[in-house]
């Protein structure tokens, strides 16, 4: 078995990258299973690749904050010979918000993965929350150090309990020295010896240690508080060496300089061995609960030291059982108490370090490697067993349940309100036309879909919005303020488009007669504009509810006419532009691309011209090779977009250019009932999801509202109207594709059948 570790690393000093290079140790120990050619991937806090001298066991580095870096990480593990993977996780040890780096690389791996969590937080904010959820996804195991740790997984981050798996940290497997040379320090020699180790920041309470001095020392004038550690290379960055200085300041202000040092190095495994088993008590101060796992701890106990510690989470289950004792958080009266009366009592103190060394038996790292072994065993063969079935294309228990509840949120009696910050109505931004356009036919498509009575009740207050703003020319305005003042006095041709679409759509699905005259009269008032159109985008969206308007009037000559009018300067500007590697209407791919194959399809469906699907059909293909090309959809990012020999914009991705793809690939089968652009369909949605180049979900379970973008750090977390309605045009298309695709397969299965019995 060969094994493929992500994860911090010595020489770096860094807590996580001392616990892998013991775990790489500990299961390295069977030679018969585990191969000696496992390896690191190191990742570095440096862009420097050679800041470390790592061991030849480092195969491959990862500058924490290098996108590609990742990337190229994945695909490194999957050209080796490694039979499985474990990541080590902390949220500061990966780039990108909260460490969201690290999703596209566990995504992309073709091992089985086991995912050990350093810290589980009780309340995390919505990346972190994600971040461990999709970590989940992709891992066969998630391993915590405690039973606390199990619960909030469970019950904070919805994870199922089978997939996760309670190993303890492990700890040295040393004995104590009969002649310890740090007994023989300065520091310790005729000393009562209280220590504390780690790196040194100012959640850990050292303050809470050093004004508890007074009092024990009143009682044994002999004690010594010795610290090990460097500053935390963070704390160093920002504040120096303020707090070891503070430190040092708040003894001599209590008279107890002399019984204080700190000893600023980082030690070796065996040179802290020898600290633990050399001092009387082992005091772990921290400020607060909120510490699942703690590395000095375990070592501790794993020492048989007797420790005295604040009842952080770990702390109340590892001193269990007399293995310790505890103190309340910044109460040094208390820790004083409970130091005179361990010194006073030495037959107590003996049995809490033998309580200790007796249960850090089980946690020594030989033991731990065992059982991290079985449980890779495991996963290496469910990897093996698994057999792809046989299922559709669009898996419907993956979509999340139809939900119109943040589309209610941001409706009042006038439309749909544009923005939102995080999940909350932007009442100041007030609505536009284009919104209310795309809540009409979200409308639509959830009474068609679901028999949505929230969406029936919605849907005439979106068409009342778009009669107010039409003007008297028949022309639209766009935007209106919260008072219901015009904040414009016509729209652009894009809003034009996307309302006629929207009417258009309505004359074609409208749950009432009543509904279908009012959307005809204004459709009817607009047309006038049609010839007036002169962008892509705004003539697209205006085909697009034109070809819905005839299918409900497929005898009306002259709007045939005006449709065809209208797919002239589109098939001008795409042989205009073509070349020979670029196959676009345009010199670049910018904003809602997928709208100008999507009005081809249209055009073709409604007319029969071969000219428009051809082009429709090339331009369709061109823009799947620049955005679905690597498994996920990846949209041109509107942060540059994709000039012609020039490399594509990927971030900000919209979902607006989602949807179109969604739309255009669903109309292409449609057309064609070539099953590959239902695949393509699916693929699209499920960027909302999360497969996309963050492997981030946009779609918010907890409000139903979308994200208004992928950034290159993670969500947009607002959720206006445009993506959230993006989002629920998407999933209900998906839904009407699903009901194609299974009368598609019923009509072949009978085909079939019926061609056998003629046999």
């Amino acid at each position: 078995m060969k094994i493929a570790y992500i994860s911090t690393y010595p020489p770096r000093e860094c807590g996580i990258a001392t616990f892998n290079n013991n775990l790489l140790h500990a299961i390295g120990l069977d030679k018969k299973i585990v191969s000696d050619d496992s390896f690191i991937v190191a990742m570095n806090d440096s862009e420097n690749l050679d800041e470390y001298e790592y061991p030849k066991e480092v195969k491959y580095v990862i500058r924490q904050d290098n996108q590609k870096d990742y990337i190229r990480g994945a695909d490194y593990i999957n050209t080796s010979l490694s039979d499985v993977c474990i990541l080590e996780h902390e949220f500061g040890i990966y780039g990108g918000e909260n460490g969201v780096y690290i999703l596209p690389l566990i995504a992309r791996l073709q091992k089985p993965l086991i995912t050990i969590l350093h810290t589980v937080l009780k309340d995390p904010n919505f990346m972190q929350l994600t971040i461990i959820r999709e970590i989940a996804k992709y891992s066969s195991k998630i391993v915590v150090m405690s039973n606390r740790a199990v619960g909030f997984l469970t019950s904070v981050y919805d994870i199922p309990l089978e997939k996760i798996q309670l190993i303890e940290h492990g700890v040295p497997n040393l004995e104590a020295k009969e002649n310890n040379p740090v007994k023989q320090s300065n520091a310790f020699r005729n000393k009562k010896v209280l220590f504390t180790f780690g790196l040194i920041s100012r959640n850990k309470g050292l303050e809470t240690v050093v004004t508890a001095l007074p009092e024990i020392v009143k009682k044994h004038p002999d004690v010594m508080y010795v610290v090990l550690g460097t500053t935390h290379p963070g704390v160093i960055r920002n504040s120096g060496e303020e707090y070891r200085d503070s430190l040092k300041k708040l003894a001599r202000k209590l008279n107890v300089e002399n019984h204080l040092i700190f000893i600023n190095k980082f030690v070796s495994e065996e040179e802290l061995f020898d600290f633990l088993t050399a001092a009387d008590m082992y005091i772990t101060p921290y400020l607060n609960e909120a510490q699942i796992t703690s590395g000095t701890l375990s070592y501790a106990v794993g020492a048989g030291a007797a420790v005295i510690s604040t009842p952080y989470w770990h702390a109340q289950e590892l001193l269990a059982d007399n293995r310790g004792k505890l103190f309340d958080f910044k109460d040094h009266s208390a820790l004083a108490s409970i130091v005179n009366e361990l010194f006073d009592d030495q037959e107590r103190l003996a049995k809490m370090k033998k309580n200790a060394y007796d249960y850090g038996m089980h946690l020594r790292w030989p033991n731990t490697g065992k059982v991290y072994i079985k449980a890779l065993q495991k996963s290496i063969a469910e990897a093996e067993l698994a057999v792809e079935e046989s299922k559709p294309i669009i898996d419907p228990d993956m979509m999340p349940a139809f939900s119109f509840a943040h589309i209610q949120r941001l409706t009042d009696d006038t439309g749909i309100v544009q923005h939102a910050k995080y999940g909350i109505p932007n009442l100041k931004e007030g609505y536009c036309l284009d919104d209310n356009a795309r809540a009409l036919i979200a409308s639509i498509l959830a009474y068609q879909q679901n028999k949505s009575k929230v969406a029936l009740q919605l849907l005439p207050v979106y068409l009342s919005y778009i009669q107010y703003m039409q003007c008297d020319d028949g022309n639209f305005r766009n935007f209106l303020s919260f008072r219901r003042e015009y904040l414009d006095e016509v729209g652009s041709e894009d809003s034009f488009g996307r309302t006629i679409w929207a009417l258009g759509y309505l004359i074609n699905n409208a749950p009432n007669n009543s509904y279908k005259e009012f959307a005809r009269e204004l459709f009817v008032k607009s047309i006038p504009h049609f010839s007036k159109l002169e962008h892509l985008r705004g003539i697209a969206n205006t085909m697009i509810g034109l070809s819905s308007f005839l299918k409900a009037n497929p005898y009306d000559e002259g709007m045939i006419e005006e449709m065809t009018k209208l797919a002239t300067p589109l098939k001008k500007a795409y042989k205009s532009q073509k070349g020979t590697d670029w196959h676009w209407f345009e010199d670049k791919l910018t904003y809602d691309n997928a709208l100008l194959p999507l009005a081809l399809l249209c055009h073709y469906e409604t007319t029969r011209d071969q000219e428009s699907m051809d082009i429709a059909l090339e331009s369709m293909d061109f823009l799947t090779q620049k955005t679905l090309d690597k498994g996920y959809l990846n949209p041109v990012g509107n942060d540059g977009w994709l000039y012609r020999n020039k490399e594509m914009a990927i971030y900000d991705q919209q979902a607006i250019e989602t949807m179109a793809m969604v739309l255009m690939y669903f109309k292409a089968y449609q057309i064609t009932r070539d099953l590959k652009y239902i695949k393509h369909m699916y693929l699209s949605y499920q960027w909302f999801l999360g497969e996309n180049s963050l492997r981030l979900p946009l779609y918010d379970h907890e409000t139903k509202g979308c994200g208004d973008g992928l950034q290159p750090h993670g969500v947009n977390r607002n959720q206006g109207a445009e993506s959230t309605l993006a989002y629920w045009i998407s999933h209900l298309m998906v839904l009407k594709a699903l009901e194609f695709e299974y009368e598609f397969i019923q009509s072949t299965e009978l085909l079939d059948t019926q061609n056998l019995s003629a046999s």
